[in-house]
């Protein structure tokens, strides 16, 4: 674990260095960091025991969403992931149940403030922004809250470019420029249409129309005509043996350290699941230095883009398709992981187990829609509308395009003139849409001369090389944004705009006129990691398209992408007769696994995290007959953590189906009346929830 000093994409900034204590001890944090962060940097996962079995507790979602990282800050309990590090400030593992400080006065009261808006939008990130900026622009003030230190969402964790189109959702764009981009054009409007409160999450929503919000460690009432609730989505879980320890954790926590925090938190990286989510976190660790061992999903198929899937190919990442992770090992931390191979039935192939030495697992198996608010601003009759995640799970580029529909649909909500084009939904639709066929497609090759070949052979909403072809010789099948896109022009002026454009780096420049003889030609491919040792003469193993091998090349030169922040072009020298074959070059041998013999019991893996309550414990309640979670949760105390059952109720769920119960039998549980556990004097409005002052 280790600070990232060097990124080949985001611009890292130095920053004044804060001390603090963490068990005793001095560390310094960066300025703005997080404890968690902080600590991590140091090479500090554990950051505390159980009180149940003294078992160590680590960062798990690094969203808020979980209580893995409670810490004692100044004698205060807080989420490490949440608290930015202050200067002086004392910090303790909580280890046990930690003795809270005496506190026998009462608190000085004081009035609770009452804020009345047109609009209160609930998230920062692209649908929030995007619905916000739809409203301004018709002169509706709205106020936006988020729970995070600066606007973007996920947008700002994104390095890569986005797919969809061009014009309506800055497709051929990086995420983190994207977050830029919005952010200022809301600016524009000034604080008079619209106000930004961050570090402000919104805790509940009431009866009577109000909802609650710690403004950055303040508790106000914010009473809005009509609520836009834009909070994204969670990541969900997967219970399997270990899965407990410290170093397993979100795809997302980690691409908040590597790509936010600028803290490398592995050296070894395993990742399950190959939807999107788990394919761009293998790219993005990739990017951050991180060997990634491998991947595996439970689907014959990887269900995110083959785009993303041919770039860690390409880089030599094994991916292992109907597997899935058996087990997690360790003593106090992840040291490796055991997968197998899963029938039809998703049941484990017995002597098909492989075991992987790794410090960093990754569970990046789908995410659920943040919507708990906007259902309950439904129930209680408030006017509420969601979009992005909280709608519609999808691409960030369709969370942008549904911000703005909402937006449009609040102005005529509040009377006021506008309108919905009739092609933005059908257009939202395909942004939302899964990836669709794929083809094989032959290259049009231009003999003697340059010309592209385009490998993007998936049905995926995405436009930039069609439009930043200077000659428009590059057009999609059929005129729909989800075509195949082909070359079909008679020239190419080898401006390689395409490959700089093409957000799944799968576009390749050949230029047979590199070598009249015909024994070299020459390739113009894009590249996005460190290109330290890509110096001028420096041989590579040149790859096909998953990663197949096809030869050798040699670096002639490096340069930066037109129009594209910091994409590189690596002009290569290969031989002729490999040139319609090569699509990228490895980065090294592909790692190897060892042989496992693992048993396939796992009665022992923690279903509820915050109170470490077994399968087995919870499977025996069902089969006694237990159908109310509610029943569970006296019984087990399931439920009954800080993260107010968000990450094991759906895992619960999922055993009452293995065990052959209806879901329609199954009672949920009851909600938290709060979204998210606040102390009492807050509401009090005498105490700020990070420093207790």
């Amino acid at each position: 674990m280790s600070r990232i000093e060097e990124h080949p994409i985001l611009t890292i900034e130095p920053r004044r260095d804060i001390p603090f204590t963490f068990d005793g001890k001095r560390y310094l944090a960066k300025e703005g960091e997080v404890i968690s962060s902080a600590l991590l940097a140091q090479g500090i996962s554990i950051l505390g025991r159980h009180h149940k079995d003294a078992a160590p507790q680590g960062i798990f979602c690094a969203n808020g969403q979980c209580a893995q990282c409670m810490v004692m800050a100044d004698g205060y309990p807080v989420k490490a992931c949440l608290t930015v590090v202050k200067p002086g400030m004392s910090v303790e593992p909580c280890r046990g149940m930690p003795a809270i400080p005496a506190d026998d006065g009462i608190p000085q009261m004081t009035d609770v403030p009452l804020i009345k808006i047109p609009v209160l939008i609930i998230g920062g990130g692209p649908a929030g922004l995007s619905g916000a900026i739809e409203l301004a622009k018709a002169g509706v003030r709205c106020l936006i809250v988020d729970d995070k230190q600066r606007l973007g969402g996920k947008l700002t964790l994104q390095t890569h470019n986005f797919f969809g189109s061009r014009g309506d959702c800055y497709a051929g764009t990086r995420g983190t420029n994207i977050a830029l981009l919005l952010e200022e054009e809301l600016r524009t409007f000034g604080t008079e249409l619209v106000q930004t409160w961050l570090s402000s999450p919104a805790v509940a929503i009431f009866s009577d129309g109000k909802v609650g919000i710690v403004k950055q460690g303040r508790y106000v009432l914010v009473e809005p005509e009509i609520l836009l609730v834009a909070c994204g989505a969670r990541e969900k879980s997967l219970a399997f043996p270990g899965w407990d320890l410290p170093g397993v954790f979100g795809a997302g926590a980690f691409q908040t350290l590597v790509n936010r925090d600028f803290v490398r938190p592995a050296e070894r990286l395993f990742i399950c699941g190959g939807g999107n989510v788990g394919l761009i976190a293998a790219y993005h660790a990739l990017q951050a230095g991180v060997a990634v061992v491998g991947l595996v999903e439970a689907l014959p198929e990887c269900g995110g883009y083959k785009v993303h899937l041919d770039k860690l190919l390409r880089l030599g990442v094994p991916v292992y398709n109907s597997h899935t992770v058996l087990r997690a090992e360790g003593q106090e931390h992840l040291e490796r992981v055991v997968v197998g191979r899963i029938d039809d039935d998703f049941r484990p192939v017995p002597g098909d187990e492989k075991i992987f030495e790794v410090d960093t697992l990754l569970v990046a198996v789908g995410l659920a829609p943040l919507n708990e608010l906007y259902k309950k601003a439904r129930k209680y009759g408030l006017r509420a509308f969601a979009a992005g995640d909280a709608e519609q799970i999808a691409e960030a580029s369709a969370a942008m395009f549904s911000g703005r529909i909402q937006g449009r649909r609040i102005l005529k909500a509040l009377d006021r003139p506008t309108i919905l084009p009739r092609e933005w939904e059908p257009l939202l639709d395909t942004l939302r849409g899964k990836p669709g066929r794929k083809q094989d497609r032959s290259p049009h090759i231009l003999p003697g001369k340059i010309y592209p070949i385009i490998r993007c052979l998936q049905e995926i909403p995405c436009n930039p090389c069609t439009e930043l072809c200077p000659r428009l010789a590059i057009r999609i099948e059929g005129g729909k944004l989800t075509g195949w896109p082909f070359f079909e022009g008679e020239q190419c002026l080898g401006c390689a705009r395409c490959v700089s454009a093409c957000p799944g780096l799968a576009i390749v420049l050949v230029d047979e006129s590199y070598d009249p003889g015909r024994d070299r030609a020459l390739l113009i491919l894009p590249f996005e990691l460190s290109d330290g040792m890509l110096r001028p003469g420096s041989q590579v193993i040149t790859v096909g398209p998953a990663g197949e091998p096809v030869g050798r090349g040699t670096v002639v030169a490096t340069r930066d992408a037109p129009s594209q922040d910091h994409r590189r072009l690596i002009l290569l020298e290969v031989p002729f007769a490999d040139r319609l074959g090569v699509a990228g070059f490895s980065s090294g041998e592909p790692q190897k696994a060892a042989p496992a013999a693992v048993s396939a019991e796992d009665r022992e893996a923690i279903i509820c995290r915050c109170e470490r309550v077994t399968r087995g414990e919870i499977v025996d309640l069902i089969q006694g007959g237990y159908r109310d979670i509610n029943q569970l949760k006296a019984a087990l105390r399931v439920g009954m953590g800080a993260c107010g059952g968000k990450t094991c109720q759906d895992l619960i769920l999922r055993l009452f189906q293995e065990e052959g119960v209806n879901l329609g039998e199954v009672t949920p549980l009851v909600e938290r009346p709060l979204e998210m556990e606040i102390p009492l004097r807050v509401f009090a409005g005498a105490v700020d929830v990070e420093t207790g002052e």
